[in-house]
């Protein structure tokens, strides 16, 4: 039912979305909403389609239904006070979106959200996406903090984490981001190469390993920085 939630503004988009069933948490909801996508896009023109986006350098911004369903299905881990990490940040709008999930103000901890890409020239762009949105203080505390590097490996320095998104498609998972898990934690990875799954993994408070597949997806490849640039888009 993506194909019905489109907008002609982002509220318009997000409760289309809501109605559809794609949307079942008014804290993702809401969420959203703080989420201007028309600042994480090129195209301003189609900001509020539920489709995906090219933002250059091989990449693309999912389809905003995409966005919700990680959200939702990350929930549990995305508490006031959580520390997240999002592997392929792209723009920046999804890790906008953890921010307000993870620190959403009125006296509640406020955690962290670590957004990493290992194109520099998109990492420079998330951050003049989100100063635009709004999320300039969130930047200076370091409640948002984006890095560029390679994100198969993950962000050590940073970890653990509570849960971790990964926004392109791994031929297998990666071992490091298993490790930075915490005790409990959440990963959530589109795996494959031809057909693509989304995997949820879970690590327990002793640090055992459960995996369940969701649903199948299409994304564009984890992959090395260097393929990435001789991507035609």
């Amino acid at each position: 039912m993506a194909w019905r939630c489109s907008g002609s503004t982002n509220i318009e988009l997000i409760e289309n979305m809501a109605r559809n069933g794609l949307i079942n948490s008014v804290r993702v909801r809401n969420a959203m909403k703080q989420v201007d996508r028309a600042n994480y896009v090129i195209d301003k023109r189609d900001a509020y389609e539920d489709a995906p986006q090219r933002i250059g350098h091989g990449a693309t911004i999912s389809a905003p239904h995409m966005h919700a369903h990680a959200s939702e299905y990350l929930l549990t881990y995305l508490q006031p006070g959580s520390k997240v990490l999002d592997v392929g940040s792209g723009s920046g709008y999804l890790t906008a979106i953890f921010h307000h999930l993870v620190s959403p103000g009125d006296g509640q901890p406020a955690g962290k959200v670590v957004g990493i890409d290992h194109i520099a020239e998109l990492v420079d762009w998330s951050v003049e996406n989100l100063n635009k949105d709004g999320l300039d203080p969130a930047l200076e505390s370091g409640e948002i903090e984006m890095i560029a590097g390679d994100g198969r490996k993950g962000y050590a320095a940073a970890g653990p984490y509570d849960c971790i998104h990964v926004g392109a498609a791994a031929p297998t998972v990666p071992q490091e981001l298993i490790d930075q898990l915490a005790q409990p934690g959440r990963l959530f990875i589109p795996v494959g190469t031809g057909v693509q799954e989304i995997i949820q993994i879970d690590k327990d408070h002793g640090g055992n390993i459960h995996k369940k597949r969701l649903f199948g997806v299409v994304y564009v490849p984890l992959t090395d920085q260097e393929i990435q640039r001789r991507s035609p888009y």
